[in-house]
């Protein structure tokens, strides 16, 4: 089998371990019409660290098989939806202990007073 690389979006993960269900989606041209049809086809792939989550856009390349319907391995991720999440309600979690730092108001009287203006 030549060598091949597919984009794909990970569909479905966490069923089976170090598997995860990769979707590929491609454009191919009708016979008479010519128009440009979205067709898509499913890859069980071998993740062996269990990194991929849902939504996750990643590369995947042919392998040899590793079991009986598993013949692509994870390449690269390319993005994280999750991740990238995480990452910007830790940096929103610093940049407002910085300005809680910097008004010399500690975070529980703020709390408190946020807490009677409701009440």
């Amino acid at each position: 089998m030549p060598p091949m690389a597919f984009k794909g979006l990970v569909t479905k993960v966490g069923f089976m371990d170090k598997t995860a269900t990769v979707t590929v989606t491609r454009l191919v041209a009708h016979k008479i019409t010519r128009k440009r049809i979205e067709r898509t086809k499913k890859y069980l792939t071998h993740d062996p660290e269990n990194k991929l989550q849902k939504d996750d856009i990643v590369i995947i390349r042919n392998c040899p098989p590793v079991s009986a319907r598993k013949r692509f391995k994870l390449e690269t991720i390319i993005s994280s939806p999750e991740t990238e999440r995480a990452k910007m309600r830790a940096r929103r979690a610093v940049e407002q202990a910085k300005t809680t730092a910097s008004t010399n108001v500690s975070p529980t009287s703020a709390l408190r007073a946020l807490l009677s203006e409701q009440s």
